[in-house]
């Protein structure tokens, strides 16, 4: 309990000073704006939950700069609409929809099998859909919904789709995670969260968010021809935060960042033109690779543990139907 106290207290003061709206415009002072000023016509990027909040921000700045981007949302309605305004917004009129729940293993092992022998082209996979949800739901096929969302259906994605982007130029797979995994240490023994004495969604959510920053490490070194990448968004005013975390949106509100400035990181990630010279396997904030633990916080884990996280997640992959 004193550690946990520790690192949140540790991380919170963090946060105020880095993860808010004037965290970013002090951090962007050091941007260089020719980043952003490329030409992505002909190369293709997949964002997932990209009909609202940050991906749909990813989106239509990637739209902007003329790739074809392959929208992937879970509800049909919300996707379409998100579609035409990104058309309207950008000119850009190669925006395609899929409509997939990232919560369903089941959908997602399809959707990848679909994707690979559609013929479809794919340079960038951003990884942004996710999920807070704060009491403990089961999903039809037997899993906790944060941890479904979150962690499995990104490793079904993400592995699923690498032979299709190792086919193509340049391929990246970016994760929007969150600076809320600071405060948690990996732990492989709890993965559906059945031991907790009371379930707590945010917990569950910075677990799973740790859990995404060890698989980008994993894929980093099991995929060298592809950049893996994760990215920090800071606290940013997305309809996730308002819904799955209303107490701390009322108390944040006129501090939090815009969706476009958190999606900010994880555009420049998907466009710079130079990626083979940053870093792979590591957590982006603010356009810099940052640490992945906080001084003393003891978060760190072994590679036994880290390699054990992704073997669990293909053996649950195996004992789903095969398409």
């Amino acid at each position: 309990m004193k550690m946990s106290f520790f690192r949140n207290t540790i991380w919170f003061m963090k946060g105020l000073k880095e993860y808010t709206k004037n965290g970013y415009l002090s951090a962007s002072k050091n941007f260089c704006e020719k980043d952003l000023e490329v030409d992505v016509t002909g190369r293709s990027f997949m964002i997932t939950g990209a009909n609202s909040g940050i991906g749909k921000s990813a989106a239509i700045e990637i739209a902007k700069r003329g790739g074809v981007v392959h929208m992937v949302c879970r509800d049909p309605k919300r996707g379409e609409d998100a579609l035409n305004e990104i058309k309207e917004i950008t000119g850009n009129q190669n925006i395609k929809l899929h409509q997939l729940d990232m919560s369903k293993p089941n959908d997602v092992l399809k959707f990848t099998k679909e994707f690979e022998t559609s013929g479809e082209k794919l340079n960038v996979l951003i990884n942004n859909a996710g999920c807070m949800v704060n009491t403990r739901e089961v999903t039809e096929e037997g899993y906790e919904k944060n941890f479904a969302t979150n962690t499995l259906g990104t490793h079904i994605l993400t592995t699923g789709l690498t032979s299709v982007l190792s086919k193509y130029d340049d391929p990246r797979v970016i994760i929007v995670t969150s600076g809320g995994m600071l405060t948690q240490k990996l732990n492989i023994d709890d993965l559906q969260s059945e031991k907790l004495s009371s379930f707590d969604g945010t917990m569950v959510y910075a677990q799973n968010k740790r859990q995404q920053v060890v698989m980008t490490e994993i894929y980093a070194t099991k995929y060298p021809s592809i950049h893996f990448s994760c990215m920090h968004p800071g606290w940013a005013d997305t309809p996730a935060v308002r819904s799955g975390m209303p107490s701390f949106y009322e108390k944040m509100k006129d501090r939090l960042r815009s969706a476009e400035q958190g999606a900010d990181t994880a555009v420049w990630l998907a466009v710079i033109p130079n990626i083979k010279q940053k870093p792979n396997g590591e957590f982006y904030q603010d356009r810099q690779v940052v640490s992945k633990h906080l001084p003393l916080a003891w978060t760190k884990s072994s590679s036994q543990e880290n390699e054990e996280l992704v073997k669990k997640l293909d053996e649950m992959i195996k004992s789903l139907p095969q398409v």
